[in-house]
């Protein structure tokens, strides 16, 4: 890892376990955005291994314990890694918007699958269509404020990066 991956890594990670500790409205993290910006960033071992890290901390700072929804929100994120490497390929504005709606909707759809199996609430909801269709659609207000903080940082970073880019490109 060079200098400059390093400090990326690093920036990253504080970024990402500040959006989870500061107060800030359910589900409005850069989470997801740090993990497609480092799918579309780092090289793969770090990319990877970045928001496993960033979830991990903050987990744990938060004192919430490692579940069965913890592995779909975990996968979830590494999902998101592999959109972020689509993304690097060729990096367009389409491109971009196309990874965060896929990542925020994959995120939405796999987590509440997740919760309505009966992780995180302990079987809180029927196991049937209509308690899944229930799940989904108390999950709703969550994931209208996950889409918002996902376009809104995934912007916000990659906006940062492309600014910083041609800044330091020579004339």
């Amino acid at each position: 890892m060079n200098k400059k991956q390093y400090l990326l890594v690093i920036a990253l990670l504080l970024l990402a376990l500040a959006g989870r500790l500061l107060p800030h409205p359910p589900n409005f993290t850069p989470l997801l955005a740090v993990a497609l910006f480092g799918g579309a960033m780092l090289p793969g071992h770090l990319a990877f291994s970045l928001p496993l890290l960033a979830m991990a901390g903050s987990d744990l700072l938060l004192g919430y314990s490692f579940s069965e929804t913890s592995i779909a929100v975990y996968a979830s994120f590494l999902a998101i890694v592999v959109a972020g490497r689509w993304l690097s390929r060729s990096r367009t504005l389409g491109r971009t918007v196309t990874a965060v709606l896929g990542g925020s909707a994959l995120f939405y759809l796999v987590t509440n699958f997740a919760v309505w199996l009966g992780g995180a609430h302990g079987g809180m909801y029927e196991h049937s269509a209509m308690g899944l269709l229930e799940c989904y659609a108390a999950a709703l207000p969550f994931f209208r404020n996950a889409l918002a903080g996902d376009l809104i940082w995934t912007g916000v970073l990659f906006g940062i990066f492309d600014f910083a880019a041609r800044r330091l490109q020579p004339e």
